[in-house]
């Protein structure tokens, strides 16, 4: 993990993040990609409803992991420029993904040795919501 900016006063007198580890409110960009499902509304009329899927790996101690980045730059170097994700807070994601039993792993060095996302997946994804 590489070296957090050091620690702010907390302003509402809650104590600020420990040394080394960022802050809650810490920008990060997560792997991650839109998804639809088709249902029926109140009028009866087909209708699409769209989230956010968060895209989890295997880690060899962790079990499933959530990767976020501090920098744009660092996810596409880590997982290339055909991989989808939205920006959040760490502190937010880290809550969310721990009800599920899962960790976030903070600017990870090892990632998948091949991309999950190419630009033909993209493609054909594109393809799929304009459906």
């Amino acid at each position: 993990m590489d070296t957090a900016p050091p620690p702010r006063p907390a302003t509402d007198g809650r104590p600020g993040p420990k040394p080394g580890v960022p802050a809650y409110h810490t920008p990060v960009f997560v792997p991650a990609h839109p998804r639809s499902v088709a249902g029926t509304g109140a009028d009866g009329r087909p209708v699409r409803s769209a989230f956010v899927v968060l895209e989890l790996f295997g880690h060899p101690s962790h079990g499933h992991v959530a990767f976020a980045f501090t920098a744009l730059e660092k996810l596409v170097d880590a997982l290339g420029e055909a991989q989808p994700w939205v920006a959040t807070s760490l502190g937010p994601l880290a809550e969310g993904v721990r009800e599920q039993g899962v960790t976030v792993v903070l600017d990870p060095r090892a990632t998948p040795a091949e991309p999950t996302w190419q630009p033909e997946d993209l493609a054909a994804f594109a393809q799929e919501v304009r459906r």
